[in-house]
């Protein structure tokens, strides 16, 4: 049985017993959701995720563009491969550089 994590996302149809899923487990997410593109898969159980967004320089009046990348714990219900959009969401510290879940592919 999946719990409602308070998003607007569809739950996963394959189950998993991964105490750090925020469906099937009892990971609670909250603050902000980034949307960005999956840059590399290799670790177990953490993607690193890729965002590019644009930042006003006021002297210039000029936008240039920033990058960022966020590690993100996956669960095993949720599939997805190196290239794809996922949405993730800030959940508390599961490892010193983890802060995020992902929450759906897109």
């Amino acid at each position: 049985m999946a719990r409602d994590i308070g998003l607007n996302v569809p739950v996963p149809e394959k189950e998993c017993s991964d105490v750090n899923c925020p469906f099937h487990g009892t990971l609670p997410v909250h603050g902000q959701v980034i949307t960005g593109k999956v840059v590399s898969d290799r670790m177990n159980g953490t993607v690193v995720v890729g965002r590019e967004y644009l930042h006003y320089v006021r002297k210039y009046n000029r936008y240039e563009k920033r990058s960022s990348k966020y590690h993100a714990h996956l669960p095993p219900c949720l599939t997805l491969a190196v290239g794809d959009t996922v949405k993730i969401a800030e959940c508390r510290p599961l490892s010193k550089t983890t802060n995020f879940v992902v929450i759906e592919v897109i």
